[in-house]
């Protein structure tokens, strides 16, 4: 199989905006973990916290494993361009395994940010049914 010079820059693109997008996840969160601390609702943080801080760890690793893809998608243009196609190969395929893996912990934050939108809509219908009780 031939790989051309070109073929790896094709992940660029991509790349960059998988990295912008989760980029945009870690500011959203940050947002979310500095409106917690203003808010004074310790009863429901408390249960927040530890999907806060597994999806901190999830979006460090994204962002850690699409980093890793760009530079190995960069460094197999590299041999490419030098004519080491075999290196460059194993290069490319090192970059689309990374890749993955960052996808596989998007994956897994979605999945995390769905079970703490649960707990929110739990703890509000809770104060919902309170209130209507105080009635």
């Amino acid at each position: 199989m031939t790989l051309e010079i070109t073929t790896p820059a094709v992940l660029f693109p991509t790349v960059s905006l998988l990295l912008l997008a989760y980029t945009n996840r870690f500011l959203a969160l940050t947002a979310i973990v500095r409106q917690m601390d203003s808010s004074g609702e310790v009863e429901h943080e408390f249960y927040q916290v530890k999907n806060l801080r597994k999806r901190l760890n999830y979006i460090k690793k994204m962002q850690y494993f699409g980093v890793s893809s760009l530079l190995m998608c960069a460094i197999s243009m590299l041999f490419l361009f030098f004519q080491v196609d075999f290196v460059g190969k194993i290069s490319f395929a090192a970059s689309l395994v990374l890749l993955i893996i960052s996808l596989l912990f998007s994956l897994l934050e979605i999945q995390i940010s769905l079970e703490a939108l649960r707990i929110h809509l739990n703890y509000n219908e809770s104060d919902t049914e309170i209130e209507e009780k105080n009635k």
